[in-house]
């Protein structure tokens, strides 16, 4: 069985790597440039992987956690988030490539004392309901 490994992510974070809303590849070129799209996921681990992986949205995610970061966003980087109804969850949502893990990076996504997954060719899926894991898990392609 062919598999594919994958990563699970909250929303709004998984979301703002994949951002669906831009289909155009000079949209998508200018809100990267800009810091209106992740080109790090924060976490707690340093990875060895490097190539492409599965995008999951995670299962958790509140419409309280949502209208903060809505407002926070929107504030603090002129994001729009989508309505909470349209938030994916628990399931495939895009793919990226993690080209590094570091512990430096000038992005503005970077949090301090966190390895930083750098991501790059992200893309946005068709949604495909799968229960999601800790770490990097395989898939059925």
């Amino acid at each position: 069985m062919i598999t594919l490994p994958c990563l699970s992510i909250l929303q709004p974070w998984a979301w703002l790597i994949t951002r669906p809303d831009l289909v155009e590849a000079e949209a998508r070129a200018a809100a990267l440039a800009a810091g209106q799209m992740k080109d790090i996921e924060n976490r707690d681990w340093p990875t060895s992987f490097r190539g492409r992986i599965l995008i999951h949205a995670g299962k958790r995610y509140s419409r309280r956690t949502h209208n903060a970061f809505t407002e926070d966003l929107a504030g603090d980087f002129g994001i729009s988030l989508p309505a909470f109804e349209q938030m994916q969850l628990g399931g495939i949502v895009g793919s990226v490539t993690i080209a590094d893990c570091v512990r430096e990076h000038p992005s503005i996504w970077k949090m301090p004392d966190c390895w930083g997954f750098v991501l790059r060719d992200q893309r946005a899926r068709p949604f495909i309901p799968y229960r999601g894991q800790l770490g990097i898990f395989n898939v059925p392609e």
